[in-house]
């Protein structure tokens, strides 16, 4: 990056010095060829950058003048910094470097990309000319080591040497003339998802969770392709983790969770894959051959989903193979639909969280809420319920919060509870407007749809927040309170599993 410090000169002075310099990458200018943006209504042609090019001994021919589509960065929403970029391509071909630069010829590969952020756009879609010039740029790292190893691809390179052997070990076959494109996305997708968890990540149906499971998931779906019929994600993890641990700390941090998620993935989704592939080809088998236009209708999509855990992209990508396509529309319906059953469900069954409303669990209903009070106490005002399930015998809850816990603040929430039952605290329940709760102090997610009244617990004066119920009566009532475990629940959320003993 630079920030206003230098630009278009130096920048690409620095890039094809580092690229080219015999004390650097030392890459024949021979191989090189470069795009500039061609200039459009927006903004003019790159000129400059053109020129410096021309400057350090490029040909003309070799350089691509292209529209915004091809070189162009942001903004990255409706308005913001954007400008115009220059990339730089490698010839790849066993062939002479042609002479002129073809960029849709697809043995030019682009290895570096520097992008000139000058304009920025408004609301009324006009570029205006920043008052700071600033450069970000990026280098495919693996591209160039293949390229200066002499590999025809980055999985050629040391970097997937060690995975594609374990694979090969897993499999009992000798090393490959040529690695197919399953033992390319297996290697590939197995690097991703392990790094993925050792920022705290775990496989599950939403947002960062969803995408983690989607990429093992595939990786198991390749692997069964290749006839491995046995569990083989634990052991390329560990080969992922040793490799890079000493760099990366979080893998030797997370390890064990690591292999205890992958192996837990993997046992999970190889039976429903199974099945659900038998029921995917049934699906297909029931089409006449004669159909033009073969559809897999959302409702069945949907099904395989709900049914064998079949990501809707896996469902999609085999249906392509088998030349059909898919109504994703009707799956999204189908899935709304899904959701609004579940959570009506879910309001009947577990009301706030809770199993049942037994004395027990209303008791660690309780603590959960006097949990909340202290994390928030130890940790900070960020700290926000994101979820909770409580039963008679114990007591999860998830919160907001970027770090892993030390010993010490667990140990500090621990006795900040504890403290407060001893205090006997009486547990009041009092019904007001939310504008009245907010103004009282209690805690709510306030972006929720609340009915005019709501219910607000207080804990003494020492915790308040609006819920259902139901609660013990006092805090004398909950006994000992134990923290039994602090971990990841997601990126950027904690879970904190506890019980209370009498």
């Amino acid at each position: 990056w630079s920030l206003g410090d230098y630009f278009k000169v130096e920048s690409i002075g620095y890039s094809f010095d580092f690229l080219t310099n015999e004390r650097w990458l030392n890459i024949p200018l021979d191989r090189l060829a470069f795009t500039v943006f061609a200039g459009d209504e927006d903004a003019p042609f790159d000129e400059e950058a053109f020129n410096e090019w021309r400057k350090h001994g490029v040909s003309e021919k070799r350089i691509a003048k292209l529209p915004k589509k091809d070189n162009w960065w942001g903004p990255a929403g409706e308005t913001g910094p954007c400008g115009p970029d220059t990339e730089i391509f490698y010839w790849t071909g066993p062939q002479p470097t042609p002479e002129v630069f073809d960029p849709s010829d697809k043995r030019w590969v682009e290895i570096w990309n520097n992008v000139f952020m000058q304009y920025f756009k408004n609301a009324e879609g006009k570029f205006e000319p920043l008052k700071q010039q600033n450069v970000d740029t990026g280098m495919g790292v693996e591209r160039v080591t293949a390229i200066l190893q002499g590999k025809a691809s980055c999985y050629d390179t040391e970097i997937f040497a060690p995975l594609f052997a374990k694979l090969d070990e897993l499999r009992g076959i000798e090393t490959p003339a040529e690695r197919t494109r399953s033992e390319r996305i297996i290697v590939e997708h197995m690097r991703a998802a392990t790094f993925i968890m050792g920022d705290g990540v775990t496989p599950g149906k939403v947002d960062q969770a969803y995408v983690l499971r989607r990429i093992i998931r595939r990786a198991i779906r390749e692997a069964m392709k290749l006839e491995l019929n046995k569990s083989f994600t634990v052991a390329m993890a560990q080969v992922v983790i040793d490799n890079y641990k000493d760099v990366y700390s979080e893998l030797a941090i997370n390890e064990k969770i690591i292999l205890e998620e992958f192996e837990r993935e993997e046992r999970q989704f190889a039976s429903a894959l199974d099945r659900g592939t038998r029921e995917f080809e049934k699906l297909i088998a029931r089409v006449p051959a004669h159909i033009e236009r073969k559809v897999i209708s959302g409702k069945n999509a949907f099904n395989l989903y709900e049914t064998y855990g079949f990501p809707i992209e896996l469902t999609v990508e085999m249906a392509a193979e088998k030349g059909f396509t898919v109504d994703m529309e009707g799956y999204q319906k189908a899935f709304e639909k899904h959701q609004e059953l579940s959570r009506q469900g879910a309001e009947q069954k577990f009301k706030g969280g809770l199993a049942d409303h037994s004395d027990e669990t209303a008791r660690l209903h309780t603590a959960t809420h006097m949990l909340h009070k202290a994390l928030r106490i130890v940790l900070g005002d960020h700290v926000a319920q994101k979820g909770s399930n409580i039963t008679a015998e114990r007591l999860r809850f998830d919160f907001s919060h970027p770090d892993k816990m030390t010993p010490e603040q667990i140990a500090e929430v621990q006795k900040i509870v504890n403290e407060q039952i001893q205090r006997e605290l009486p547990v009041i329940c009092e019904e007001m407007t939310v504008d009245e709760a907010r103004a009282a102090g209690a805690i709510g997610l306030f972006g929720d749809k609340y009915g005019e009244r709501v219910k607000v617990y207080s804990i003494g004066d020492y915790s308040k927040e609006i819920c259902g119920g139901p609660h013990a009566q006092n805090s004398k009532d909950l006994g000992e309170f134990i923290i039994q475990k602090e971990e990841s629940s997601s990126r950027g959320v904690r879970r904190i599993k506890a019980i209370i003993k009498h």
